[in-house]
């Protein structure tokens, strides 16, 4: 297989997966997507849109996704607007708890992934384990890494 449209970077890497649909292109994403990486990408992906003659959907296998910063959800959000414009749809895959966790916090959860998507589980592993600290019984903690303090009655009443 080719390696992915003009992409040449140390931190991150797109790799065609073996997975073949009709009008479907399949990346897998490893590395960070970060300051350094994420122009390369963008370049990279997009470059797909027009090379791909009756690409109806992009999907992205974002289980080697080792980390994102707020310049690789920039170009996530660009990426998904220009294939909004080439009648594409985008689709993360596979995607890690601490992604997941940087989308609903940004809001960007409603832009980037299907209502379906997340309905159906598109996590790499269960996302309450990157959301909060547990108790050994399962319940949450309220601060991590602190015991809870003690209450005292107020003996101002």
């Amino acid at each position: 297989m080719t390696p992915p449209h003009g992409f040449d970077s140390a931190q991150l890497h797109l790799v065609p997966s073996h997975r073949t649909e009709e009008g479907a292109l399949h990346l897998e994403v490893h590395g960070f997507l970060d300051f350094d990486s994420s122009e390369g990408f963008l370049t990279a992906v997009t470059g797909h849109l027009t090379d791909i003659p009756g690409l109806r959907s992009l999907h992205l296998d974002c289980g080697g996704l080792a980390g994102i910063d707020s310049m690789g959800l920039a170009m996530l959000l660009m990426l998904h607007r220009r294939t909004t414009a080439a009648h594409v749809t985008l689709l993360l895959e596979a995607r890690p708890p601490a992604l997941d966790r940087m989308l609903t916090i940004t809001g960007a959860m409603d832009h980037l992934v299907p209502r379906s998507s997340r309905e159906t589980g598109g996590h790499a592993e269960p996302p309450r384990m990157a959301y909060r600290h547990t108790s050994e019984d399962g319940a949450p903690l309220e601060h991590p890494g602190r015991q809870p303090r003690p209450t005292v009655p107020d003996s101002r009443t």
